[in-house]
């Protein structure tokens, strides 16, 4: 493929995370074979600027082409680079590279979201055009953007894809645009290289990078003042402003150091990493690559950093950016107006660390462990398939479409039941139920996938690629959410079994496997008794994940219902939901009637007691799950009469997201069960 990167914004050198992301990532499709070449530009147009670039680039032994007296042309590990320094006409510029590199893909991001770029390269006449979302702030819909635009966001439709950081961004882009994004990893790290281990206990510095207002300075500055025994690290870069660099000088407790071209550099004097975010942060870098050489991160409980962390603690709540203010700073970001924080928090657990070496010790292994089990499959193959997939499909026309006018809660409603109505058979009936289930062949295995409280398809969907050689990945779509939200939810497991049933019988004739997460395994165990007792086959094997054995529920009998604060701190205890979400007060709104629903359901199951099933069960769990142990897991051996195996993987209980590869590898190999190759057990 000819890959054309629209970067508007710095490329190389710089020191902001989308940058190098944006750089890996190019670099690891230029390793593959592909031609890949970068239109960027400097900070400030002009000779100062362009003789800065240049500088910089011959201290890192690079001697740039200047010789066409606009731009400085140099190769990068594979990559055709062309700076544009000395005039500040970035659109002919960039307009001149789409005709005379022709690329098949033209890949733009939310660098340029004011879409100078993206608008130029939608009208390329042949070259399919990526939008990558690596900040929500940046795009221009939704509670985390700082410049909402319905014409702006009707642009983006134009996108032949879009791409997401992490779920979290994913499923934002989704829910507020209407866009269909997808989530590949798109944040690589350094190739081809060990990761050290850096951390130290007795490093010099509590470290935060790129100390501004939305990465939280205010916690920052009130976690030095709280802790004058403690030394702290402050690595000014691109969002720092200077009267914010003058507040870090005020005191004497905090050094101002870099910045690094090698992040080793700075991590081999830090202990701990402070990431206190106070905006949607899309996923952080910083947390990943900190983790990996072995550094604890404590982070905040915003956006995707959820994500990042891989199930390791710490998540610290913060009050998050709701608004932004009119004007922008001298770095032409949106100011927010941050609410008041509350630094305590941070410094009891960043106290027990520093006072606790054997935590701290801990905390440090469990987190290069979780982080080196990621980066282990982490490369642009996902994103690569991705591009080569979509030049398969037909370029999307550049001619701008109407937009629908969006739907009353009565309109999508009437709309719901009058599709309803329209259905002749039951197999249409049944496949509202199940995404894309008429899409395989009768004679593929089907994974029919149940979801967790509140849960809808999308997470299960991103799974059918991976899964694909050895089954069909069918999510399972419940009343009241999704493409049924103007369906009344079902809050009684035998009226949800019942209806599963009636719903799955046409489906039954041919291979199937059921998974299920949390609730979503109770679900699964429950339908598979169902099918047993109306005499239909039976699924090959029964995936029970995240969840404790059933017989933990026999007799029960729930107490009242809580208090909504209540169950809201509850769902966070116990990371029954995800945090991103928990956080937002916008998209708990959205999410709650279905997660209220879901909670009805589970809070009043009770399991009775039947013979065990004679289908092989596989049970999967978080290693540092706080609701459901080794010995929950393990119980469910006592639900089946033939092979059970157990299988834990390092994160809590959404480990799906930090082990998710892992995850899928083991799925994929147990479900060769069904070609008669059997994994070995393993408890």
């Amino acid at each position: 493929m000819r890959i054309l990167l629209a970067h508007n914004s710095t490329y190389f050198p710089s020191t902001g995370g989308g940058d190098k992301s944006n750089r890996l990532l190019m670099e690891d499709l230029a390793a593959r074979g592909h031609q890949v070449r970068v239109a960027t530009r400097v900070e400030s147009f002009g000779v100062e600027g362009h003789d800065h670039l240049v500088a910089e680039l011959r201290k890192r032994g690079i001697e740039p082409d200047v010789s066409d007296g606009v731009t400085a042309r140099f190769a990068l590990r594979g990559v055709d680079v062309r700076t544009l320094s000395l005039s500040p006409h970035l659109r002919p510029f960039f307009q001149a590279q789409i005709v005379e590199f022709d690329p098949d893909i033209i890949v733009t991001s939310t660098d340029d979201p004011g879409q100078l770029l993206f608008d130029l390269a939608v009208k390329a006449p042949r070259a399919r055009v990526v939008y990558l979302v690596r900040a929500t702030i940046a795009v221009p819909f939704g509670p985390d953007s700082s410049m909402v635009s319905s014409t702006k966001t009707e642009m983006l439709k134009r996108a032949d894809g879009v791409v997401g950081v992490s779920h979290y961004v994913a499923n934002y882009v989704r829910e507020w645009s209407g866009l269909d994004a997808v989530h590949v990893p798109i944040s690589l790290l350094d190739p081809g290289r060990e990761y050290p281990n850096l951390g130290r206990w007795d490093n010099p510095y509590v470290t935060m990078v790129n100390p501004c207002a939305v990465k939280g300075l205010s916690i920052f500055l009130q976690i030095a003042d709280l802790m004058p025994e403690v030394q702290f690290a402050g690595v000014p870069l691109w969002g720092t402003q200077a009267a914010e660099v003058e507040e870090l000088r005020k005191r004497p407790n905090i050094h101002l150091i870099g910045p690094y071209d090698n992040m080793d550099d700075l991590l081999r004097q830090t202990s701990i990493m402070l990431v206190p975010s106070v905006w949607a942060e899309a996923r952080s870098r910083v947390v990943l690559e900190s983790m990996s050489r072995g550094i604890p991160v404590l982070a905040s409980d915003v956006g995707g950093l959820h994500e990042a962390k891989l199930g390791v603690p710490y998540l610290i709540r913060v009050k998050p950016i709701v608004r932004y203010k009119p004007a922008l700073d001298s770095n032409m970001v949106p100011i927010a107006d941050v609410p008041p924080q509350d630094a305590r928090p941070w410094v009891e657990i960043l106290s027990s660390l520093l006072q606790n070496r054997d935590r701290w010790e801990d905390l440090a292994r469990t987190s290069r462990k979780a982080a080196l089990q990621y980066a282990e499959n982490l490369t642009a193959e996902p994103f690569e398939r991705y591009l080569l997939d979509l030049l398969r499909k037909p370029k999307r026309s550049h001619t701008p479409q109407p937009a629908k006018p969006a739907l009353t809660d009565e309109k999508r409603k009437l709309l719901a039941l009058r599709l309803k109505q329209r259905a002749t058979g039951t197999r249409t009936e049944s496949s509202n139920w199940f995404s894309g289930v008429d899409d395989a062949e009768r004679s593929r295995l089907r994974l029919f996938c149940f979801p967790w409280a509140g849960g809808g398809t999308l997470s299960y969907r991103a799974w059918r690629e991976t899964l694909a050689p050895v089954a069909h990945v069918v999510p399972v779509r419940l009343p009241g959410r999704e493409s049924r939200a103007g369906e009344p939810p079902l809050e009684r497991m035998e009226a949800l079994i019942a209806a599963l049933l009636e719903a799955i019988r046409p489906y039954t004739g041919a291979p199937f496997a059921f998974f299920g997460h949390s609730m979503g395994a109770g679900m699964a165990f429950e339908l598979t008794r169902a099918l047993r007792r109306a005499g239909l086959p039976l699924p090959r094997s029964l995936h029970v994940s995240g969840a404790r054995a059933p017989q933990y529920r026999l007799n029960y009998k729930p107490g009242p219902e809580p208090a909504m604060r209540d169950f809201i701190e509850e769902l966070r205890r116990l990371e029954g939901f995800p945090p991103s979400i928990l956080n937002n007060p916008e998209l708990m709104k959205l999410a709650l009637p279905a997660l209220l629903s879901d909670a009805r359901l589970y809070r009043n199951y009770s399991c009775s007691v039947e013979p065990a099933l004679a289908v092989p069960i596989v049970a999967y769990g978080g290693d540092a799950d706080p609701n459901v142990t080794s010995e929950h897991l393990e119980a469910w051996r006592e639900q089946t009469a033939s092979v059970f195996q157990r299988y834990e993987f390092p994160g809590g209980h959404f480990y799906m997201e930090s082990a998710r590869a892992s995850l899928l590898n083991t799925l994929r190999a147990t479900l060769l069960i069904d070609t008669g190759v059997a994994p070995e057990p393993r408890t």
